[in-house]
């Protein structure tokens, strides 16, 4: 067995997660890799919800979709993903995020760790028992380690009778190498 890089860890622990007609959760669209790959395992009774702050990823994500004829399986959103417990009514099975900036784009405009962190909170919340959240962690950047450090203290702190938390990465790999960090929930969260 060969150990898998980043991505391909992310889409394995995605794929382990879905089934044909879940509701999915793209929380970073970019330019829209995430979201075809997920549209390709919901299949035609499942939904994806991307979200993105840019104008440019979401017309990217609706093209990448359009190309492959998938635009029918998600709802593509300008909206940050802290947004996602407005438009996300129905259970989870799995999320991605793809935190830091958008490749080829203004590397200003940048995932904030307080819109992250409340995305995360909205998703365990509508997240099925037995579903994942996976979070690709670029922290190469200006802002990435005050956001790295954000989320890590974050799901540390997450009781681990609810949710088992997962951190993926090469430790010997130069220049901050992307790790991921994955939130799987167990059981549900109690009941106010």
């Amino acid at each position: 067995m060969k150990l898998q890089r980043v991505l391909q860890y992310a889409q394995q622990l995605l794929k382990d997660s879905i089934e044909e007609g879940d509701t999915v959760v793209d929380a970073t669209a970019g330019n829209g890799h995430d979201t075809l790959f997920l549209a390709q395992l919901v299949g035609d009774d499942g939904q994806v919800y991307a979200f993105d702050v840019q104008k440019t990823a979401v017309d990217a994500t609706l093209h990448r979709l359009l190309d492959n004829a998938l635009e029918h399986r998600a709802l593509v959103l300008h909206t940050g993903h802290e947004q996602v417990a407005k438009h996300v009514k129905k259970p989870v099975a799995a999320a991605i995020f793809n935190l830091g900036y958008l490749p080829g784009s203004d590397h200003d405009i940048i995932t904030k760790p307080n819109t992250t962190i409340q995305a995360i909170q909205s998703l365990l919340d509508l997240l099925k028992v037995g579903g994942i959240i996976v979070l690709v962690i670029y922290h190469g950047h200006e802002g990435g380690k005050e956001e790295r450090d954000a989320v890590i203290d974050y799901v540390s702190t997450l009781p681990q009778k609810f949710v088992h938390v997962l951190r993926y990465e090469f430790l010997n790999q130069q220049n901050d190498p992307p790790f991921i960090i994955a939130l799987e929930k167990v059981k549900a969260f109690p009941t106010n």
